[in-house]
């Protein structure tokens, strides 16, 4: 016989609740919870499944548009691309596991976000992922890139879709707490959607998939928390993962929902059994009545507390048609796959969990996810950042080899080339260039997506920082040719209950919905990751931006690669933003200034105009000028085609600037290019050319091999 242990004041603690949450779940319910109640309540009241701390602000995202299908609130987004098509994506945060278990913490973030978007309906056809390490001096970084990048191509590649996308980047701030950021995307029919809202009363309640064990248990409470001392405690909090599984689970899935058979469908993530039956229930208006005892389990003795908290993964629950039964049942059995009615919806705001004939809790469904505790914390702006002084006169070449020879700006060849791009044979632009693209299969329609963020200007400006990450992934998207649709977001920031990290998450909120009202990308899902802290040192604020765009016509896609002879054009106005730029960090250590200034509207007009000038057949290649500033994007286009550069002369804030809002252009004839330009009221200029075998910045030269070299060999050098 199991004894459940004494509520005690530990215990409650144990499970993140603090005394006024405590006070609130008893004078809810009336009594003293069960240890299985307590556990319940801790799952669907922690930062990770409630979010308390961000709700307030979260409302204030414009989140609606006419492409939009479905916005924040499901499993994921949906965006219409036409022609009876639609694409379902989210971005979500596997943070707190990957730091502690590398490998599974980023298998298992791969396979939870691919479960969100094809629970919908939706075959998966693309993912990403965004990563933030501490710098190479800390004893973990190596260990941790290299479970990371081998947990998220293991994951990926053996379940079969392509990563296109992504970014990686490296700072001390997260030397205790790295970030690992998985988006997905796939493609459904808009009239062959599903969602998780429960509906009629006596419907089976039907668990799916794998069998339960005690991998994950308590995964979203340890989310929600600051690490200390007592990390390698939380080890068996994180999930186990199985690609295989999850494939098999995705194939099973997609046929089920052919029959007919599926009333409501939600994948079992944070928190579980717990969290899936009482969202459905709760956006049904319906109460939820569980027996324990028909859980599939791979453990032996499992207590309602685990089986109601474990996040085991490769898991679904659903809402079924009870005479259809049969037939559901017999494409799992057939794909050797766990089909079992564990309970049904009753009438009743009830959630009654039965195990062996006890009941283990009886508590009001809506009083687990419509009263959980919300947040008001306080808040202060940050203070505004000192000017920049004292900047000195950097030598071109000097420059350009410290910033595309670094960890940071290096190629990010070694990660990627874990990662199958090509699975599916439908991706047309592969990771390495502005945005990663992939066809709608048996179509000449194409997605665009990308993943953007600049984290130092986020800390120096938390407003221009949350416009600028926006506005990237506007720039990424239209100078691979496509129109940017909608985004995702995924919002890692520190301990919200210190007032300067509150005010870093609101600061951002307001900049990201400045940005997509004007730029016309709605935040469609998204997720928060908060208490990224590890004794008390919060990482840098990062608030990740999913993106996706689309391409009517495969020819819309512009290259990133020039030709050889083609002439370069600057867009957009310059004036030499030095402040928290790459060559201050990478050249001086220096992170001073404030960021750079966002003009939303310069931005509209500018991604208009590139797309516009592709169509027009004036341009030949395309890149968005950003870390580094033009001599670095240059360059990026100078080594992805293989030959040199020249630049015209300029002083430091001209080659390594980051003024926003530009592009360089590839182009045969630049008058007509910079008379376009004119004409749309873009400032234009030619700067350079491409060919030859050095990398010319000014007066000043290098040979291209050596370039290429540096930026080639600098992380796979650090990891191995």
């Amino acid at each position: 016989m199991t004894i459940e242990p004494e509520i005690s004041q530990e215990l409650i603690e144990s499970h993140g609740l603090n005394a006024e949450e405590y006070k609130r779940l008893i004078d809810i319910i009336g009594r003293i919870p069960t240890y299985t109640e307590l556990g319940i309540f801790s799952a669907m009241w922690n930062e990770h499944c409630s979010y308390k701390s961000s709700k307030k602000w979260l409302r204030t995202l414009p989140t609606t548009g006419p492409q939009v299908i479905c916005g924040p609130g499901e499993n994921a987004g949906i965006v219409d691309i036409g022609d009876g098509d639609a694409i379902v994506f989210k971005m979500e945060s596997h943070n707190h596991p990957s730091y502690i278990e590398p490998y599974q913490g980023a298998a298992t973030g791969v396979g939870g976000i691919l479960r969100d978007v094809f629970t919908m309906g939706a075959r998966p056809i693309a993912a990403m992922n965004s990563l933030s390490f501490g710098d190479f001096n800390h004893p973990k970084t190596k260990s941790l890139i290299n479970g990371v990048v081998e947990g998220v191509g293991g994951y990926g590649n053996c379940f079969g879709v392509p990563t296109v996308g992504g970014e990686v980047r490296f700072h001390s701030a997260y030397n205790g707490n790295c970030l690992v950021n998985a988006f997905a995307a796939g493609i459904a029919k808009t009239d062959s959607i599903f969602y998780s809202a429960a509906s009629g009363v006596g419907m089976p309640v039907v668990y799916l998939g794998a069998k339960t064990g005690r991998d994950g248990v308590g995964g979203a409470t340890m989310a929600s928390a600051e690490f200390d001392d007592t990390i390698e405690d939380k080890r068996p909090t994180v999930q186990v993962g199985d690609p295989f599984t999850e494939k098999r689970l995705m194939e099973a899935t997609l046929e089920l929902m052919q029959t007919g058979a599926v009333i409501s469908i939600q994948d079992m993530g944070a928190a579980g059994l717990t969290c899936s039956a009482v969202e459905m229930g709760d956006k049904g208006n319906l109460g939820v009545k569980l027996n324990l005892e028909d859980v599939p389990q791979r453990e032996e003795n499992m207590t309602a507390y685990e089986m109601m908290l474990s996040e085991s993964q490769e898991r679904m629950l659903m809402v079924l048609k009870p005479e259809l039964e049969s037939e559901a049942r017999s494409v799992f059995e057939k794909w050797d796959l766990d089909f079992a009615i564990v309970g049904e919806t009753i009438a009743e705001d009830r959630f009654l969990v039965l195990h062996n004939g006890k009941i283990k809790a009886d508590l009001p469904l809506k009083a687990l996810s419509g009263t959980a505790p919300e947040y008001d914390r306080p808040w202060v702006e940050t203070p505004k950042a000192a000017d920049l002084v004292n900047i000195p006169n950097v030598d071109p070449i000097k420059g350009l080899l410290k910033i595309i020879g670094s960890a940071n700006y290096g190629s990010k060849s070694w990660v990627y080339e874990q990662y199958d791009t090509m699975v599916m044979a439908d991706t047309l632009v592969h990771p390495g260039s502005d945005a990663g693209v992939v066809r709608i299969h048996g179509t000449t329609k194409a997605v665009a997506f990308t993943s953007d963020v600049s984290p130092r200007y986020c800390k120096a400006n938390p407003f221009e920082g949350g416009k600028q990450a926006v506005a990237e992934a506007y720039r990424n998207l239209s100078a691979t040719g496509a129109k940017p649709l909608a985004t995702t977001d995924n919002m890692n920031f520190g301990n919200p209950e210190k007032p300067e990290i509150m005010g870093q998450f609101v600061g951002c909120i307001k900049g990201i919905a400045e940005a997509v009202l004007i730029l016309d990308m709605p935040i469609v899902s998204g997720n928060v990751s908060l208490y990224n802290e590890t004794d008390g040192s919060a990482i840098l604020p990062t608030p990740t931006i999913g993106a996706v765009g689309l391409l009517n016509d495969l020819s819309e896609i512009i290259q990133f690669t020039p030709n050889s002879g083609d002439n370069l054009v600057l867009i957009g106005k310059t004036n030499g933003h030095l402040g928290q730029s790459a060559i201050m960090k990478e050249l001086f250590d220096r992170e001073e200034g404030d960021a750079p200034f966002v003009d939303l509207n310069a931005e509209k007009i500018a991604g208009d105009f590139v797309r516009a000038s592709h169509r027009s057949n004036i341009i030949t290649a395309a890149h968005d000028v950003s870390d580094g500033g033009l001599a670095i994007a240059a360059t990026e286009m100078s080594i992805s085609a293989g030959f040199g550069v020249s630049l015209l002369g300029g002083d430091t804030g001209w080659f390594f600037g980051e003024d926003q809002g530009r592009y360089i252009l590839a182009c045969k004839d630049s008058d007509a290019l910079i008379k376009a330009a004119d004409l749309a009221g873009i400032p234009a200029q030619l700067i350079g050319s491409f060919g030859g075998d050095k990398i010319k910045l000014g007066e000043a030269s290098i040979d291209f091999i050596d370039v290429k070299n540096a930026h080639e060999t600098i992380l796979k050098s650090l990891v191995s």
